[in-house]
């Protein structure tokens, strides 16, 4: 497979905005020394446009680059992982229920992201329990992770659409 010089920018772009999207707005969560962010908002919109493969590098790239450079070092494989996957799933999802059709519809790109939103929020308990060997401070995480999921998920699904017009041209 080869990839295009318009492709490698086009990733570029979405793992820098994934990563500041990320890092402007922090929510530390003390019990998981962890955070809550709005990157997933762009995670959603670049695999819901630009498919699963964009969504896995976005996601997993960006969110890893954000915790490095945020100070969360130690949380960067693991989220390497969780958000990578998590962009994968969306695009996966989407693009499997819209093969052959023509109108992206709102349906499948809300369900899409609802799946992979309840793996982020799974793969960061699972995380949380790793890292802490303590259920009560993964369960800390994840009313701030489902409710980061649910914000992204209506964020996303008001900027994809238009973001897929700009992305045709």
């Amino acid at each position: 497979m080869r990839i295009t010089t318009r492709e490698l920018v086009i990733a570029a772009l979405l793992i820098s905005l994934v990563a500041v999207a990320t890092m402007v707005i922090q929510i530390p969560v003390a019990a998981t020394s962890g955070y809550i962010n709005f990157g997933d908002t762009i995670i959603f919109a670049s695999s819901l446009v630009f498919g699963p493969v964009h969504g896995l590098l976005a996601g997993g790239l960006g969110s890893a680059a954000a915790d490095v450079l945020s100070g969360y070092g130690h949380w960067a494989p693991f989220t390497l992982l969780v958000k990578g996957l998590e962009g994968l799933l969306c695009g996966f999802i989407f693009h499997t229920i819209m093969r052959g059709r023509t109108k992206a519809g709102i349906v499948p790109a809300v369900l899409s992201m609802l799946v992979a939103g309840a793996w982020m929020v799974t793969g960061y308990f699972l995380v949380g329990l790793y890292l802490t060997r303590s259920v009560g401070a993964a369960l800390a995480e994840v009313p701030g992770n489902g409710i980061q999921a649910a914000v992204s998920v209506i964020l996303a699904s008001a900027i994809y659409k238009p973001l897929a017009k700009i992305a045709k041209r």
